[in-house]
């Protein structure tokens, strides 16, 4: 199998090196203008290109991964379905060339796959599985927080797209945590927020938003978004008469109360876990190694993605909707 990555920043090498250990016989090329990025990605057994078109011209591809800045991504998803290939790509934020690029995907034949890698984590399907289970009304808070400067170190946070207000780092957190929430608990019916600017952060977007959220089937949700907290935090409690699920954001901190003992058990939804030094240990590999699995397996014709660019038209109205309330 041969896969084209378009984009060599932090995720294109990531979903890279990710893919080579699924499996180390898949041939991977790499577009990106810079040519460090392309040297970088050299080390990991990746073609370069300077161009979508070189790399086309070049050789023939079984799909696209599509990592670059969300921005671009409408444009190079379409570049890439009229080439003919099945497309991968990773969170868009915005909606521009949806309705466009999924009707030129179906015209085609083409699968259109968009990442939603919370979706892959034990932790939320193994909260999803108990509420689905427990099928009376519940509640939950969760704050999610991370400092912006914090998110790539290794750059200033004004030169990628969490500097630009349409894919600002609270939209982004919005957009990959809303997925599994709305998958979990249904769709929302109604919402109140409220937004604040508590930094010197040089954005020009709310650095701090809480919004509570009212879902169809009941569940009311308190949702706190930040990218003010010094610390990264992902706290999630989720509780009803006779359920108490708590959640740290990693994989050790799953917890499940028990209330004939009055104790929280500790849930472990990992055999092992994979996780990169250099992010915080919210972030956890295994999930986005399932994803590019469901990926490989849709190429394959014998999976269904797990989400779509139709659900998640429904969570950028959503995202837009708290940003307008």
């Amino acid at each position: 199998m041969e896969l084209l990555i378009v984009g060599l920043g932090s995720m294109g090498k990531r979903r890279a090196r990710l893919l080579k250990g699924i499996d180390k016989n898949i041939a991977l090329s790499g577009v990106d203008t810079a040519p460090s990025r392309r040297e970088e990605a050299a080390a990991l057994g990746v073609e370069g290109f300077g161009s979508i078109d070189a790399a086309l011209a070049a050789k023939r591809f079984d799909g696209a991964l599509v990592c670059t800045a969300p921005l671009t991504h409408a444009a190079i998803i379409r570049q890439l379905l009229e080439a003919g290939l099945p497309v991968f790509t990773e969170l868009n934020l915005v909606s521009d060339g949806y309705a466009e690029n999924m009707a030129l995907a179906k015209e085609k034949g083409l699968p259109l796959f968009l990442s939603s890698t919370m979706l892959y984590r034990g932790e939320t399907q193994y909260i999803k599985g108990r509420v689905d289970e427990f099928a009376k009304p519940v509640n939950y808070i969760y704050h999610i927080g991370q400092y912006l400067p914090d998110w790539h170190p290794w750059e200033n946070y004004k030169n990628f797209f969490v500097g630009d207000a349409r894919t600002g780092g609270v939209r982004e957190i919005f957009g990959i945590d809303l997925p599994w929430l709305l998958d979990t608990f249904g769709p929302v019916k109604s919402l109140h927020a409220e937004k604040d600017k508590l930094s010197e952060l040089e954005i020009s977007y709310p650095d701090s938003v809480f919004v509570t959220l009212r879902h169809e089937n009941g569940t009311k949700g308190m949702l706190a978004v930040d990218v003010v907290s010094p610390k990264a935090v992902r706290n999630f409690e989720c509780f009803g008469e006779g359920l108490h699920l708590f959640w740290e954001g990693n994989p050790k901190s799953l917890y499940d109360f028990d209330h004939a003992s009055g104790e929280k058990k500790a849930v472990n939804t990992y055999a092992s876990v994979e996780h990169d030094a250099r992010y915080s240990d919210n972030i956890v590999e295994n999930a986005y190694v399932d994803e590019l699995q469901n990926f490989l397996g849709v190429l394959a014709g014998r999976e269904e993605a797990r989400y779509s660019f139709e659900k998640d038209l429904e969570t950028i109205r959503l995202i837009e909707a708290i940003e307008e309330a």
